[in-house]
């Protein structure tokens, strides 16, 4: 299953999902204003890389908790538990194709072309 997860108003993530639309790739939407991703998706999507790759630097909630500072401090679970209570710190659009270990972080259409079969 192919996961798509947004904010609707978000333009990036509009640009991600008209790229999905216009190559044909199904997916299952969620907004992530209702829905948290998991802790087991979360270390999916993150991979070998460093939690703060899927922080939302840019975002209120990360500068209002101050993460700038503190999340150099957070260990890697620590971080996960921090991104999974609260969706609005995490770098968005999130897709996710379990079945080919695809997962990719914010939209940059170079990167989205692995999609593309």
């Amino acid at each position: 299953m192919k996961i798509f997860y947004d904010y609707p108003n978000c333009t990036t993530c509009k640009r991600a999902k008209n790229f999905l639309k216009e190559h044909s790739i199904e997916f299952e939407e969620r907004n992530l204003k209702d829905v948290n991703l998991s802790k087991k998706e979360i270390k999916d999507v993150l991979g070998n890389r460093a939690p703060k790759n899927l922080f939302n630097t840019s975002g209120k909630t990360y500068r209002d908790m101050n993460l700038k500072v503190t999340l150099k401090n957070l260990s890697f679970d620590e971080a996960v538990d921090l991104l999974a209570k609260n969706s609005s710190l995490i770098k968005r659009p999130v897709f996710i194709d379990n079945e080919n270990k695809i997962f990719l972080i914010g939209f940059k259409e170079n990167e989205w072309q692995i999609l593309i079969k």
